[in-house]
């Protein structure tokens, strides 16, 4: 597997378990009845939980711009430098943004999430001139 693959496939794999602890937090706070349910007025989850919502959202976001970029490159048969470090990039800059995202550091999520939009770009103009 190409190393842009790889790095799909390991943030593709973070991003659908980051919702994982928020859940696990509105467990705590609401209990699994109003978890399923639909309640009227539901506590609010803690601070980092609510950022770390946000985080995935976010998360899947940007997934569903990169995953295509990396598909098509693989479709195409391109894999340069550029491409592989855009993978490494995006990957450990969507890791970084979920992480200080729910710690609540806003200028070090953007420039976590300004990695990941680099990343984009930088595949997207492996694409372009290919």
């Amino acid at each position: 597997m190409k190393s842009e693959m790889t790095s799909l496939a390991l943030i593709s794999a973070f991003t659908a378990l980051l919702w994982m602890p928020y859940l696990l937090n509105r467990i705590a706070v609401r209990g699994i009845a109003a978890t399923v349910g639909y309640p009227v007025n539901p506590p609010p989850l803690a601070p980092w939980a609510e950022r770390l919502r946000l985080a995935h959202a976010n998360a899947v976001e940007n997934l569903a711009v990169f995953a295509p970029l990396v598909l098509a490159a693989q479709v195409l048969n391109i894999s340069t430098p550029v491409t592989v470090l855009a993978g490494s990039l995006y990957l450990w800059s969507r890791v970084a943004h979920a992480v200080v995202y729910s710690l609540g550091l806003p200028w070090l999520r953007t420039l976590a999430f300004t990695g990941g939009f680099v990343a984009q770009m930088l595949v997207a103009w492996q694409l372009l001139g290919a």
